[in-house]
């Protein structure tokens, strides 16, 4: 893991003094607030030169600094919960949380996580990763402090993308039907509910979270708890004021009570507005308005582009040039989209708030009348897409491997029950390297492999990953093509290749003993070891069906079979394998490789296959091993058959 040099760390001070002195939420709640505002500027300078050095993410943590500040300056964290739903903008939090000398280590092997994650610190209240889970999780812990007759606050963040997510509002929905203390913070960054906002808008939120308007609005419940008609009319009274200047009043129908919207870069309010929050009974709802990338003028003015960032120059902004590589699986699929879309007027595609991250960019601009960007709502973008089927149109789901997992009954019920000719483009299979267990695409083949009537194909190259999505495009049922992220072995790809036979694999190279059988990514490392230990190797291409000929046929005239994967060996593709062979009563050794039964922590995706003994000297091992124990017993077989 790369460190930091004395001169580097000593020039961070120089530029950071007041950020340097604070190594816990307690030293910055023992500094006057006049000094607050040159933390928040520190603290973002800060923020902007690690990120230059590290990658992560950027805009979004620009964009919280202030509120950040407030919340660990206001309540009393950890004893206070705050839960972050995703994580992309807790960058400041692990800052201001202890974490600030060890933030060069952001995302590399056996250094900080790029999310909060509870076993890192006692600050991060809860793990997460994926979008829409804090107000569940914080309303859990609400509740366990009651039941336990603990006075916490509790107060989850989440954005207004997240809020989107079917979960977020079942959460409200619950929690507004409680007896609960429970601060929920909306921090919205792209919605258009929000009015203009200055002065007004925070003065009057203010006045709405103080304890004169609060203590007459819980006073006037009691004193009118006995005339429910009068009570009735001064409720619609207050509703209609609130309403005139408000956005909606979804959240006071839930139970929450509404306070904003206020300027998240106007620290005194946010600071005032938090201790007004802090002392109001039951459910709040805290509505936060805030700019990513604020404060940094290249995340400001391209707030996608700097969403996710590999390391760049911090005073122009510019990101450091790689050495040319082919295009990404990513890529291939949304050239493929395009021009399969250009051909078939019938082609839709769908995507659940990934459309930059799927490749779809291109897509979105020439056919926008057939792209549908439904949000964070993985469950719904499964669906619909079913619904779509059921009237003739062909529908392309692209969706991340863990993101799937979100959609599992959805493909169960929706899709597969119904044989519905759905495509889904799964992105993000196996290991991604610094995002890490909570993004890794461990457990889809796994997890699909069961259901009926599913083909499930998983491409060694470039090529063949088009070729697959032609086949399964064209497939009248069910389809599923698992990619993983990054640039393949730089294998050319032909736009005018045909569709692959289904349930058809390729025997790739010729060899004695061993049969390596390759799936997806494992193809190339496999052809490196199988040089060495002169092996055959088989791609084999469909892990749903599986090529039952070619298997029985490896089986008959080798002594070892190695099944290769970047999924979970339970009840992966090896898995299937070794079912097959079970059932046609056939007994041959079989060595399963593939991801363990663990969850891999945030590095390269080079460090991570070598941890999980996916790398071609890990393979070469392991197989060597095989052969080393076969030939050990071998002399045992033939006695116990001669005897």
């Amino acid at each position: 893991m790369p460190d930091r040099t004395q001169s580097d760390t000593g020039a961070a001070v120089q530029r950071h003094p007041l950020l340097a002195s604070i190594d816990s939420p307690a030293d910055l709640r023992a500094l006057p607030e006049s000094q607050l505002p040159e933390v928040a500027r520190e603290l973002r300078s800060f923020l902007v030169d690690t990120v230059s050095r590290t990658g992560g993410h950027l805009a979004a943590g620009l964009g919280v600094v202030e509120l950040t500040l407030g919340l660990h300056y206001v309540f009393n964290t950890p004893e206070d919960r705050v839960v972050w739903d995703v994580g992309h903008q807790a960058y400041p939090h692990k800052i201001l949380t202890g974490r600030r000398a060890r933030m060069h280590s952001l995302r590399q092997k056996d250094g900080l996580s790029g999310f909060p994650k509870r076993c890192e610190s006692e600050y991060d209240t809860f793990g997460v990763g994926h979008s829409s889970t804090s107000i569940s999780a914080a309303l859990g812990m609400a509740i366990a402090a009651k039941q336990r007759g603990e006075r916490r606050n509790v107060i989850a963040v989440i954005g207004d993308g997240a809020l989107s997510a079917g979960m977020a509002f079942e959460a409200l929905n619950h929690a507004g039907s409680m007896d609960i203390d429970l601060t929920v913070i909306l921090n919205d960054n792209e919605m258009s509910i929000s009015p203009p906002v200055g002065a007004i808008s925070n003065h009057l939120a203010r006045l709405l979270s103080g304890k004169l308007y609060t203590s007459m609005r819980e006073g006037s419940k009691s004193a009118l708890r006995g005339m429910p008609h009068l009570r009735e009319l001064v409720g619609r009274w207050e509703e209609h004021m609130k309403g005139m200047v408000m956005p909606s009043t979804l959240f006071e129908e839930l139970g929450f009570n509404y306070i904003g919207p206020i300027d998240g870069h106007d620290l005194d309010s946010v600071l005032k507005t938090l201790r007004n929050v802090k002392g109001m009974p039951g459910q709040r709802l805290l509505h936060v308005v805030t700019h990513k990338g604020h404060g940094y003028e290249p995340a400001e003015g391209q707030p996608v582009t700097f969403h996710g960032v590999t390391p760049f120059d911090r005073q122009t902004g510019e990101f450091r040039k790689s050495k040319a590589k082919g295009p990404t699986y990513t890529k291939v699929f949304g050239s493929w989209l395009c021009d399969t879309a250009a051909r078939d007027p019938r082609l839709v595609a769908i995507t659940p708030a990934m459309c930059e991250g799927s490749g779809m960019g291109d897509f979105a601009k020439r056919f926008p009348q057939r792209f549908h960007d439904v949000g964070i709502a993985e469950q719904h973008a499964v669906t619909l897409a079913a619904g779509m089927a059921c009237e003739g149109v062909k529908p392309v789901v692209a969706i991340y491997s863990s993101f799937l997992q979100r959609a599992f009954d959805q493909l169960v019920h929706d899709v597969c029950l119904q044989q519905l000719d759905v495509t889904l483009a799964v992105d993000r299979g196996g290991l991604v390297g610094a995002d890490g267990a909570t993004h890794a695409g461990c457990f889809d083949l796994s997890f699909s492999r069961p259901l009926p009537d599913l083909v499930i194909m998983a491409p060694a190259d470039e090529n063949e990953c088009r070729q697959m999505l032609k086949t399964g495009y064209e497939f009248n049922g069910p389809a599923l093509v698992r990619y993983p992220r990054g640039v393949g072995p730089g294998v050319a790809v032909d736009p005018e290749a045909p569709a692959l036979p289904i349930g058809r694999g390729l025997r790739v190279r010729e060899g004695q003993r061993v049969a390596m059988l390759a799936f997806g990514t494992m193809v190339a490392p496999a052809l490196e070891v199988a040089e060495e230990l002169d092996a055959t190797v088989a791609n084999m291409r469909f892990v749903k069906p599986l090529d039952r000929e070619l298997i029985l046929a490896l089986a008959r005239e080798h002594a070892l079979l190695v099944t290769l994967e970047e999924n979970t060996i339970a009840g992966g593709a090896g898995s299937a394998v070794t079912e097959l062979l079970a059932a046609e009563g056939v007994v041959v050794p079989v060595l399963q490789l593939g991801l363990p039964d663990r969850n891999i922590d945030h590095a390269t995706q080079a460090e991570q296959l070598a941890e999980c003994g996916l790398d071609v000297a890990g393979i070469h091992d392991s197989v060597s091993r095989a052969l080393a124990a076969l030939e050990a017993t071998a002399p045992r077989r033939e006695q116990t058959l001669a005897g």
